[in-house]
């Protein structure tokens, strides 16, 4: 016999209004037609960054990332705070914008580089050459070690 439990909101024991819901590995979720089901922690970013390569090699937002660092011009080191299980995962690049918020190179081409289980690094390049973007974004799709 299967069981189904329906509720409008799920609180914790002191009825405080939150929760945290934990899922395991195999959890999956049903597609919105209902025949497909997908693994949820798999469809999930295990890493992102929001982050600006101009002077200060700052993060504006991040999710999984422990550091930035500065390795040449057009080019960070992005630091992980949970290791990836191999160097395997999918990554995205995206620069948008150079040197100001103004200058912005649509769909600036780039590249994700040294994917390794602990970082990865971002590339950023104009038509003359390697330039550190002020608007860059990352994300890593794969397995936590």
């Amino acid at each position: 016999m299967t069981s189904q439990l329906n509720v409008d909101t799920i609180v914790d024991k002191a009825g405080s209004g939150g929760t945290n819901v934990k899922i395991g590995n195999t959890s999956t979720y049903v597609s919105d037609g209902g025949a497909v089901t997908q693994n949820t922690v798999q469809g999930l970013a295990k890493v992102w960054i929001h982050h600006n390569q101009v002077s200060s090699h700052s993060i504006y937002d991040s999710l999984n990332v422990s550091s930035l660092a500065d390795a040449s011009t057009g080019h960070t080191a992005i630091s992980f705070t949970a290791n990836m299980a191999n160097n395997d995962y999918a990554g995205s690049h995206h620069a948008n914008g150079h040197s100001s918020a103004d200058n912005f190179n649509i769909g600036g081409p780039g590249a994700l580089i040294n994917r390794l289980t602990n970082s990865m690094d971002h590339r950023s390049y104009i038509t003359s050459g390697y330039s550190d973007g002020i608007l860059n974004d990352n994300l890593a799709f794969g397995d936590l070690a």
